[in-house]
């Protein structure tokens, strides 16, 4: 058997098709939004490091509304199919458009928080809905 692993071969048409074919939904789902982030020119999610400004893409899993230090905060987890980040907004009990299944262009400073990376008050753009 060989020692390279087969996503990493030279794939024909019809490798491509099978592959696709016994593709979860969740798995065909990632490698569209691993695309869309490659093609914006945006950085991965899981090749992100702390304390480095980034500009991510992704889509919004979950939108909630959780106080930090007794001051309002809108969090949201943003999923570019290669890792998770929060996404906080501080003082704000929502924001039009933020929504789950939204896409969204977010840039900031990656910081680290329970192990997880957040952005806190980033820039950010809504994709427009006809994309999705």
């Amino acid at each position: 058997m060989s020692a390279v692993p087969r996503s990493q071969k030279p794939a024909g048409r019809f490798r491509r098709m099978i592959d696709r074919l016994s593709s979860s939904q969740e798995d065909l789902e990632s490698e569209e939004l691993r695309e869309d982030a490659e093609t914006a020119g945006c950085t991965r999610i899981g090749d992100a490091h702390d304390r480095q400004i980034v500009t991510v893409t992704g889509t919004l899993r979950t939108v909630t509304l959780r106080p930090r230090a007794g001051v309002p905060a809108l969090e949201a987890e943003l999923f570019d199919g290669s890792a998770a980040l929060d996404v906080v907004w501080l003082g704000r009990r929502s924001i039009v458009g933020i929504e789950p299944g939204r896409k969204l262009i977010a840039s900031g400073r990656i910081s680290m928080s329970r192990g997880r990376r957040v952005l806190f008050n980033p820039k950010y753009e809504l994709r427009p809905l006809g994309r999705e």
